[in-house]
């Protein structure tokens, strides 16, 4: 059955939405007259809960508006908690601050009515309690088992609750203390109640053996590493009924000199590219082939539902949990050097200038010639470039494909450089690759490498994603687009005012322009760091909607996921829209059934970047947990009146330097500056700068980090240094960002 609660509220939530009587609200949704006594006790239930209202002439209408909001609950360490409202109307509300005695037993994540209390002013933003918990966001958490008074207890990881959970009988499920376990809430902590109760359903290891940190976040986040049997049963259905020599209804690129270029340790491949130019035009002909995994997965079957729900494969340190099983994810659907494989093909010209003139689309089958990795391309453009391309040519690389390499390398400078002059904005924000030993724990990180090889993938996916897009927007089609709406002008107002205290000359208006040509400024001079994280700080996070707001940071009007349906849901349901057209000459697109969908593959991305993180995190600290005094170089990336955060240039993990440490001088909190100076000596603490700082010291269970300002002085006994005070809870902008 349909679900009504997603579609209502997606309804309700746009921005054209205009108040309609259920049955017309049910008739714009498409709901089935034999569905909608379903349809009505959702909508029922919806504006029991809040979370919609009846206004004039029983039209139904978002709620909010009268004292009462829904949003998602989030409790700092402190026991303050605070409340995100859902969007209204493409709009957020302020965060509701919730006391601890208002806060019932909610739990960080939990879906919440709020009755406002007052609406704040200035720095004091709105109050309110929670009235109702509407929906867990889970009753599973993950925890260190100990016993104390011949009772067990869990101390669930992070500071999602301020006390252990009493688990009753002690070694419940074999559990031995230091254990790493798995808890089924019974009875979520509160004012009556402050443990809470629990009971242990899996053990998941003893602490810090490997693999077992790994396993912790998974189940923390709830991420699902099995697939069911009917769906590995349909997979192998698929794989018995493919062949390679079946290209019916296929355009046949199986003689076309088709490369792969991917990380050197990447497990599917589903991209390959292809590029000549045109003798006598001298235009530029780029075939962009994407895996065809909506061949293999027809909608509603088992595979496609557990697709969807996962919305997207996660990549954490040393494991993948794929969307779909290996035998699609790295088999089938993957495009194996040697192998005839089936893809959708978006055949893209453009002038010698790199200015699209023509695309088309097909059903097609290639056959990989060679398989790159980008340190190899990278090698090979650069012996070419010092040497000439005959030096580059090896026993595995031709002529042929050095100089489709180079074929390639030069449209993709052409492209970039077309990109930035229509305003897209590069951030210089590298990721980091973990080192691990034998044992595989982490002996060590660097920075991941951006170069040419790099851009060239990059260019073409952005241009293939782009033509699809602009081609399924011509069709009148509602699709899933890929939507970065533009920034908050209060922010941009407020980076504007912290690159002119840098000392950068900023305009009255701030357009993409202005920040690109700031970017660029700042890749030569030593607040690099300080603008980019400041400007990522100010920028909105990309969403999928079929709401046509653009892409901001590309400077597209028109953008959507295109290029990697094996890991990401929204380009599936892309391929089976120009799949249609193909077949059919038409295309269809369900509006407000998209807008729930584009939620949900949100939402499942932004739970696959925090387990990510998070888990780099975890393997961070238990790696700098060994190694206390060790002195690094870090970039301030918070400042708070209590203190500055600061991440290691070469470790993603942030650790706190409390202001009670910098015992040099009284330093006073400048917000607008994000900084913190010193009153008497004038020393200051800004947003982006590198400070040199000792790891003092590392809590791996509640994921923090402690940071202090080297100080030679310090080691001469020239300064007295008191102990860390006591850490506060997060900072409230950290809150509702």
């Amino acid at each position: 059955m349909p679900d009504f609660t997603e579609q209502i509220l997606a309804a309700v939530a746009r921005k054209s939405y205009e108040p309609l009587k259920p049955k017309a609200l049910a008739r714009k949704l498409g709901v089935p007259q034999k569905l909608y006594g379903d349809f009505r006790n959702a909508l029922r239930e919806l504006v029991r809960q809040g979370r919609v209202e009846f206004g004039k002439n029983h039209a139904v209408r978002p709620a909010g508006q009268h004292g009462t909001v829904v949003g998602a609950y989030r409790r700092t360490s402190s026991g303050l908690g605070f409340v995100r409202p859902h969007l209204v109307e493409g709009k957020a509300g302020a965060d509701i601050a919730i006391r601890e005695d208002d806060s019932l037993d909610a739990a960080t994540g939990d879906e919440v009515l709020v009755k406002v209390l007052s609406k704040g002013r200035g720095e004091a933003g709105p109050r309110g309690e929670i009235l109702q918990i509407l929906a867990r966001a889970t009753r599973q958490f993950v925890g260190t088992y100990f016993e104390r008074d011949g009772d067990g207890h869990v101390r669930v990881d992070g500071t999602v609750f301020s006390h252990s959970i009493y688990v009753g009988d002690p070694g419940a499920k074999g559990a031995r203390p230091d254990d790493k376990v798995v808890l089924e809430m019974l009875r979520f902590p509160s004012q009556e109640d402050y443990r809470g109760e629990g009971v242990i359903i899996e053990v998941l290891g003893p602490r810090g053996r490997p693999g077992v940190d790994t396993l912790s976040i998974i189940r923390e986040y709830g991420l699902p590493d099995k697939f069911p049997e009917d769906v590995l049963e349909e997979a192998r259905a698929a794989a018995a009924a493919f062949r390679e020599d079946d290209l019916a209804g296929r355009t046949d690129f199986t003689g076309d000199l088709v490369i792969t270029i991917d990380p050197a340790d990447a497990r599917d491949f589903d991209d390959a590219v292809s590029l000549l130019i045109d003798p006598r035009s001298k235009h530029w002909q780029l075939a962009v082939h994407i895996a065809d995994v909506a061949h293999f997965c027809p909608p509603g079957g088992a595979l496609d539902k557990e697709a969807r729900k996962r919305g997207t494969s996660v990549y954490l340190p040393q494991r993948v949990l794929p969307m779909f099983p290996e035998i699609i994810s790295n088999s089938l659907a993957s495009l194996q050097q040697g192998r005839v494989r089936y893809v959708k093909s978006a055949l893209i010209d453009f002038t010698p200038a790199g200015q699209r003139t023509r695309v088309g689309f097909h059903d097609g089958a290639i056959r990989a010639r060679k398989r790159f990795n980008y340190d190899q391309v990278s090698q090979i453009l650069e012996v070419a470039e010092a040497h000439g391309a005959q030096r580059a040519v090896t026993a595995d690389v031709d002529e042929e494909l050095v100089a489709l390499l180079l074929r390639m390398r030069d449209l993709a400078m052409i492209l970039r450089k077309r990109r930035r002059k229509r305003g897209a904005l590069e951030l210089n924000m590298p990721e980091v690759e973990l080192e691990y030993d034998e044992q595989g724990r982490v002996s060590g990180a660097h920075f991941a490498k951006q170069d040419v090889s790099h851009q060239i993938i990059e260019e073409f996916m952005l241009a293939a994603n782009e033509a699809v897009a602009e081609h399924l927007a011509g069709l009148g089609v509602a699709f899933l687009r890929r939507v970065h709406p533009a920034p908050d002008p209060a922010k941009l107002e407020a980076f504007r005012d912290f690159a002119r205290g840098l000392g950068y000359k900023v305009e009255k208006t701030v357009d993409r322009f202005t920040l690109q040509r700031i970017l660029e400024q700042s890749a030569a001079r030593p607040d690099m760091h300080a603008v980019h994280y400041a400007l990522l700080r100010s920028l909105k996070q990309a969403v999928y909607s079929p709401d046509e707001e653009g892409h901001y940071a590309l400077a597209s009007e028109t953008y959507c996921h295109f290029t990697s349906p094996i890991r990401r849901y929204p380009d599936l349901t892309v391929h089976r829209q120009l799949g249609q057209w193909l077949l059919t000459g038409r295309a269809g697109g369900a509006e407000a059934e998209l807008h729930a969908l584009g939620q949900h593959c949100s939402k499942m991305e932004r739970r696959a970047d925090l387990a990510e993180r998070e888990l780099i995190k975890v393997k961070l600290l238990a790696y700098l947990e060994e190694r206390l005094g060790t002195e690094l170089e870090v970039i301030i990336t918070g400042v708070a009146d209590y203190g500055f955060f600061g991440q290691a240039e070469q470790f993603p993990v942030e650790g706190l330097v409390h202001v009670s440490t910098l015992s040099d001088d009284y330093y006073y909190h400048d917000e607008a500056a994000h900084s913190l100076t010193g009153r008497r000596t004038g020393r200051t603490y800004r947003l982006g700068d590198k400070v040199q700082v000792k790891v003092v010291r590392v809590d791996v269970q509640r994921r923090q980090l402690d940071f202090r300002v080297s100080d030679r002085r310090r080691e001469r006994g020239e300064v007295r240094e008191e102990p860390p005070r006591p850490r506060p809870g997060r900072r409230r902008h950290q809150e509702s960002e």
